[in-house]
């Protein structure tokens, strides 16, 4: 039985040990080239984001594929969607992201994406998990990577037809967090060849400080900046800048569900939303349903990953779709998520109605909602373990059609999570403690 590398986002761990450590990470190198054969030399696209081990876990990826024939070019230091588009784009049959997203830096990752630049579905992760599993070995031999600096201006003239008037809000003070990461290479260049007046913030990286206290995790350091230098809005990206958190000009936080429904009536108005529906996944507030529905819109939920909300965009034919967390997948662009991507769509909202962003975002009435996370020692079914469940059924019992439960394991750490959304904050609190008391008594 092969066993599983990839969780919801790829390969994750701790870097340097199991499965991100270096004979592992030039197998993997190989298995991904040796899973679909193409009977010619692989031609493989890197990125990395900034963390200090992605030098080296490169290396020994392009180590383990090179010794399967494969050519490997890397684009740098660049953001998540930018593999995803060149591999789709350009002459590549794969591409490579290496991130943790907005994991601590000692963290890393690998993502994988098919020569049409769509992140790998189960069924190809099984397949390089299949080859994985066999007995063989990858020679002691170096690996070669070529360094194509002109990948990251391709990408940018990619993100740039997004926005096709930027001199309508040219000027516009932006305040942007790139979390010491990815995006640190692309963001503020492209922002100001639109015309837009940039405030900086997370834009030092030194291999350590990636998410450290800034970016799409700690979005009041923005929102303090954004305030304080009289910004319109705040844009805070995560480690790897496949999603995005906006502030609005007052401070306040505006979420991907918010992003998703002024786009999905962006989209509509434009008579370009497919299937009137949005995909989104069970963590979207019940407020997003309730008002697409009101507008004649439907929301489909998948499983949390972003790459089930890819793969149901895909099956149904729909151009719209993402997760709460700052995730949004606009199919005319790319196939994934992409943060700056995210902010010029919203730019182009703003520019065609003639709205702010925090009066865009006042269209969204959301739930009160809490998530508790719990650490536990293994991730066992919670319907196996009877005061959890216990705890599960009086919580539904009280909710009784007034709100939402949601209890999941993370799919990269040992978490249990737990999500009610209801009409009370304190009420819907003290029941997910209830919950979490549970857990922590028979789990952790």
């Amino acid at each position: 039985m092969s066993q599983r590398l990839f969780g919801t986002d790829g390969v994750r761990g701790v870097a340097g040990q199991w499965p991100l450590d270096p004979p592992t990470v030039a197998r993997l190198g190989a298995a991904i080239v040796r899973a679909a054969p193409l009977g010619r030399p692989a031609r493989i696209v890197v990125g990395r984001d900034t963390r200090e081990s992605g030098v080296w876990i490169e290396r020994e990826l392009a180590r383990g594929a090179s010794v399967e024939g494969a050519r490997v070019t890397s684009a740098g230091v660049v953001p998540t969607p930018a593999v995803a588009y060149l591999a789709g784009e350009f002459d590549f049959d794969l591409g490579v992201v290496l991130s943790a997203s907005h994991n601590p830096y000692g963290d890393n990752g690998i993502k994988v994406f098919s020569g049409r630049g769509e992140k790998f579905g189960e069924q190809q992760e099984r397949l390089v998990e299949a080859v994985m599993a066999e007995a063989w070995t990858v020679a002691e031999t170096p690996g070669t990577v070529e360094f194509d600096a002109g990948l990251i201006a391709a990408y940018l003239d990619k993100v740039q037809r997004l926005y096709p008037h930027p001199d309508r809000l040219a000027g516009s003070r932006i305040a942007v967090d790139m979390a010491n990461g990815a995006t640190t290479t692309t963001a503020v260049p492209l922002l100001r060849r639109l015309g837009f007046d940039v405030v900086t913030a997370g834009d030092a990286p030194d291999g350590q400080n990636i998410n450290l206290d800034c970016g799409s995790t700690h979005p009041g350091r923005l929102a303090a900046v954004v305030v304080a230098k009289g910004c319109r809005l705040g844009v805070a990206f995560d480690g790897d800048g496949d999603r995005a958190i906006l502030i609005d000009a007052e401070g306040r936080i505006v979420d991907g569900d918010a992003v998703m429904l002024m786009l999905a009536l962006a989209y509509q108005r434009r008579g370009a939303l497919a299937g009137d529906t949005v995909v989104a996944t069970v963590m979207s507030n019940i407020g997003l349903e309730l008002a697409l529905k009101s507008r004649g819109v439907r929301l489909l939920r998948t499983a949390v990953g972003d790459k089930y909300v890819m793969e149901e965009m895909l099956r149904g034919g729909f151009v719209l779709g993402g997760e709460q967390s700052g995730h949004v997948i606009m199919t005319e662009h790319l196939p994934t998520g992409d943060g700056l991507a995210t902010a010029l769509a919203v730019l182009r909202t703003m520019d065609e109605t003639g709205r702010e962003l925090q009066d865009l975002a006042a269209d969204l009435v959301t739930y009160p909602q809490t998530l508790v996370n719990v650490r536990v020692r293994e991730r066992v079914p919670v319907a196996s373990v009877p005061a959890v469940q216990a705890a599960i059924d009086d919580v539904e019992r009280a909710i009784d059609g007034r709100g939402r439960l949601l209890i999941r394991y993370s799919g990269t750490e040992p978490l249990l999570r737990i999500m009610i959304e209801g009409q009370n904050l304190d009420e819907i609190k003290g029941w997910a403690e209830r919950i979490a008391v549970a857990v922590r008594d028979a789990l952790a």
